[in-house]
């Protein structure tokens, strides 16, 4: 076995992670631009538009951490690439839900809210400790 078909777990993970959650990036990105964009209002498409954007740029540096993984062994990348993924579902997911929710005029959107800002304190957490890592090492 060639030395580029070993790849340690820790870095196959998340790898296999980024790839899963940018290509999910890329279809919600389409579904809201083609089916979404004219059904929402312009407030609410922003919504989701953030959301994209948030997930999206997240997911590439998710790509990072596991490229990084590659060659740097370290706890702290893993809990560094956990909680970005956290974030993305914590952050763009909530985001998500009340374009959604918004969309339908369901009661009970703005509770959602409060989740929001937690996926972005996951984000900061997450890429800290990635820095911390690299500190380390």
């Amino acid at each position: 076995m060639s030395g580029a078909a070993r790849i340690n777990g820790t870095a196959r993970t998340i790898l296999a992670t980024a790839g899963l959650f940018l290509a999910l990036g890329i279809v919600l990105g389409a579904v809201g631009t083609h089916a979404l964009r004219a059904q929402l209002p312009p407030d609410r498409f922003a919504t989701f538009e953030t959301a994209v954007s948030y997930h999206f740029y997240n997911a590439l540096g998710l790509l990072g951490i596991g490229a990084v993984a590659l060659s740097l062994q370290s706890k702290l990348l893993r809990w560094s690439a956990g909680l970005i993924v956290a974030g993305i579902l914590l952050f763009s997911g909530s985001l998500y839900l009340m374009t959604a929710l918004r969309a339908t005029e369901s009661v009970g959107v703005n509770k959602l809210g409060i989740i929001t800002p937690f996926g972005g304190l996951f984000f900061i957490a997450g890429w800290m400790l990635m820095l911390i890592a690299f500190i380390r090492k």
